[in-house]
């Protein structure tokens, strides 16, 4: 017996305690996966010149293998903390260079970057001013807009109403919007200028009696602001026909019609508005508004934001509209456990990893993301502490053959 093989069993048990150590330090952890020492024997033979009566000469350290496995989802409820339920790593960049991580812990910056608390910024695919997001894209650093959502103006409005056909037909001629007994039904909605700026558009429905075919007919008036649209007098805007079975005659009316609306304040005008009354009804019953919606809205800003499980970022704004702005990418690696750790829970990719397999969440081997929970340390506490004793027991045994050794060798000594 050497000392070769007592001090080779001390280097690897002291490397097994080491690894223990920073499991067990790293137990709380956002994302830390835990690692394993594999040991290998040494053997001084050469392959050719084996033999069943060599003596090895101790033990070495082969790998110091990563354990992947998931860890437990933790519920925060920060909207920026987030895990990944199933394989996939977040891409981060910082200074040029990407680095992969479990860890979901981000914030957001005072310029609207998604940062991990060493500063990397998350990358994932940007949305369009439409909301679309390019996935064909490559990943870039996600950015939430912090400015204002621009107003849209109103282009469409669409109403469903239904006028009653029992009403006295009256003269369109003598519609006056002062004076209620000129018009049979009146309503109105919102609809928004250029700026964002929110103008009443009035609608008024005068009965005029059925035509030829002996269709009834109902003339549309129009207001905003109340100034009447078309000018004074007062002229149509449209004209509604309903068949003898209540529905609206398209090829007998003129809606949908786009018209001029007469715009005060700075804003673009007139505001072209296409009026549509597909769905409105004539029928026996008091007339009303079944639906009544305009696709137009003032500027907002942004009020909140949440994450799906497939990594789309949608923002609320006080304008009561939502935007998709952009999507969270991951990534995955065909030798996962082969990534080189970095510190600030990061990995970084090796030949043997592979080069990394970008998409968005939910598709292919990629994982489901959870908004407001964390993904906790895979670390087993119960376990570490078992093996920690292993290892320490390990250590005093191969101290106890050096031990040995040395009287061995005093021994000798002290025959000479």
């Amino acid at each position: 017996m050497g000392y070769e093989q007592g001090l080779s069993g001390l280097s690897a048990a002291s490397q097994n305690l080491n690894v223990i150590g920073n499991n067990i330090a790293n137990s709380n952890t956002v994302g830390f996966k835990q690692s394993s020492v594999e040991f290998g024997d040494v053997y001084a033979n050469a392959e050719a010149a084996t033999s069943a009566n060599s003596v090895g000469l101790g033990v070495g350290v082969t790998e110091v293998a990563q354990d992947f496995t998931q860890g437990t989802t933790t519920t925060t409820n920060v909207p920026l903390n987030i895990a990944i339920n199933g394989q996939g790593f977040f891409q981060v960049s910082q200074n040029g260079s990407t680095a992969y991580t479990r860890d979901g812990q981000f914030q957001l910056s005072n310029t609207g970057g998604i940062m991990t608390a060493g500063g990397a910024q998350l990358l994932g695919y940007q949305a369009s001013s439409s909301g679309t997001i390019l996935t064909s894209a490559t990943a870039t650093p996600l950015q939430i807009p912090t400015g204002n959502l621009a107003a849209q103006s109103t282009s469409d409005v669409k109403v469903g109403v239904n006028l009653d056909s029992s009403a006295t037909p009256l003269t369109a001629a003598g519609f006056n919007a002062s004076d209620s007994t000129t018009y049979n039904f009146a309503t109105s909605t919102p609809v928004y200028d250029s700026l964002g700026n929110s103008h009443a558009m009035s609608m008024y429905f005068v009965p005029t009696g059925p035509d030829a075919a002996g269709e009834n007919v109902w003339q549309v008036f129009g207001a905003v602001d109340g100034t009447a649209i078309g000018g004074t007098p007062a002229t149509p805007i449209g004209q509604l026909t309903f068949t003898t079975s209540g529905a609206v005659d398209t090829a007998n009316s003129t809606f949908p019609a786009t018209v001029s609306l007469p715009i005060a304040g700075g804003a673009a005008t007139p505001l072209p508005v296409k009026l549509d009354f597909t769905g409105s009804t004539q029928f026996g019953s008091a007339s009303s508004v079944n639906q009544l919606t305009q696709n137009g809205y003032t500027s907002g800003q942004l009020a909140s934001y949440n994450i799906s499980n497939t990594g789309v970022i949608t923002g609320t704004y006080t304008n009561q509209q939502t935007q998709t702005l952009g999507q969270v990418a991951l990534a995955n690696f065909a030798a996962p456990e082969n990534l080189a750790p970095m510190s600030n829970n990061q990995w970084t990719q090796t030949a043997a990893s592979g080069p990394p397999l970008v998409g968005a969440p939910n598709t292919g081997s990629l994982g489901v993301l959870q908004s407001g929970a964390v993904e906790s340390s895979n670390v087993d506490l119960t376990t570490q502490l078992v093996e920690m004793i292993t290892a320490q027991q390990s250590y005093q045994a191969n101290a106890q053959t050096i031990k040995t050794q040395n009287a061995i060798m005093q021994t000798l000594v002290t025959l000479a």
